[in-house]
């Protein structure tokens, strides 16, 4: 296959690359725009490889979207290129609605263009592979239900409203047009190369700046958490074997409370580089006020690609996070470049 993978250079796309180059024979084209959250350091391994191409490029650029098609000629699309933390909808939705909304709009038509002129055979093996959020599902608050591939949409901030949008739109194209198109939707993902704003490595790098550790209300928010790599697995098994037309909800089987995760990242780091005054990080541990419609409880029914395509996590969360733990603890290099740019551990999504 040839691919384009759009948002290549950020956590999920670029473990998607890693993947293919690594553990595939594909030919892999990296369409990203280079954010704040796009860092082609994510790439080593994959950046010198004879099938890995690189194209600067935003998915609202309808011309330059056509160019890429035009010289690369994909068989497949993975659409990964998103804004995706919920705090900065918070303070800047309009930046999610065109990349999230307006983007996967271009992207989409740019796609059609494209396979409309393709022949039958290349048009029937052709794939468009959407790849979204459990986010959009909205809150299981009071129940014991997971989100299945049925569950209705009722998403809570403009992080999820803007890619439960982009999902319609996918499912609008097929309908309307014939794209062929998939989708998934995930969990929390965590893992190697994770942007330090969100919960996981911001803790980790928190707790070894001895800066204090923010969990938001009580922590007692549930969410299912899936290892980086067992989601590149999973998604690359939708790109090859999965039906047209279907939707395949992506989990690790991990539900964990917020405050549970600090603390046994805490834990983790209290045996890996205990503190010289021989305190538990735990003691860093900040409660700070909720985020705004802050959705309590999400967690993935995967069964279906576990059923049809016959994909499972390989890791559990124990072991995932333990991994990643260590992954930052020797990986200083990459997380310090980041933090040497505008971004810094600060709270986002507090100013409403």
């Amino acid at each position: 296959m040839r691919i384009i993978v759009t948002g290549g250079a950020g956590f999920i796309g670029s473990a998607v690359v890693r993947h293919l180059i690594e553990n595939t024979q594909c030919v892999v084209a990296n369409l990203d725009k280079l954010t704040y959250a796009g860092n082609l350091d994510s790439l080593a391994g994959a950046k010198d490889s004879p099938r890995y191409s690189f194209y600067q490029v935003d998915i609202c650029d309808s011309a330059a979207l056509d160019a890429v098609f035009a010289q690369f000629k994909p068989s497949a699309v993975m659409h990964l290129a998103a804004e995706s933390h919920v705090d900065r909808s918070i303070d800047g939705p309009a930046e999610f609605i065109q990349t999230n909304i307006v983007g996967t709009y271009n992207l989409l038509e740019a796609t059609r263009r494209y396979w409309n002129g393709l022949g039958d055979d290349e048009k029937q093996g052709f794939r468009f592979h959407h790849i979204s959020t459990d986010e959009v599902y909205g809150d299981l608050e009071g129940t014991d239900d997971l989100f299945t591939e049925t569950t209705a949409y009722a998403p809570s901030s403009p992080y999820s409203a803007s890619k439960a949008s982009s999902d319609h739109l996918v499912r609008a194209w097929q309908r309307t047009y014939g794209l062929p198109v998939l989708l998934t939707n995930c969990s929390n993902n965590y893992g190697p190369y994770h942007f330090p704003e969100k919960l996981i490595p911001h803790v980790i790098l928190n707790a070894l700046a001895g800066k204090p550790l923010p969990v938001y209300g009580d922590g007692s928010q549930i969410r299912d958490w899936l290892y980086v790599e067992d989601h590149a697995r999973a998604l690359v098994e939708v790109v090859s074997k999965g039906a047209v037309g279907e939707t395949y909800n992506i989990g690790g089987h991990n539900e964990k409370r917020n405050l549970e995760v600090v603390e046994t990242i805490c834990e983790l780091l209290d045996e890996l580089v205990p503190q010289a005054s021989a305190q538990s990080y735990k003691t860093l541990i900040t409660f700070v006020k909720d985020r705004p419609g802050h959705d309590l409880r999400y967690a993935i029914d995967a069964s279906k690609i576990e059923r049809e395509l016959g994909w499972t996590p390989q890791e559990s969360f124990d072991s995932g996070l333990r991994k990643t733990v260590r992954w930052y603890l020797d990986n200083q290099d990459w997380w310090q470049r980041v933090l040497s740019g505008d971004y810094r551990l600060g709270r986002l999504g507090a100013e409403i």
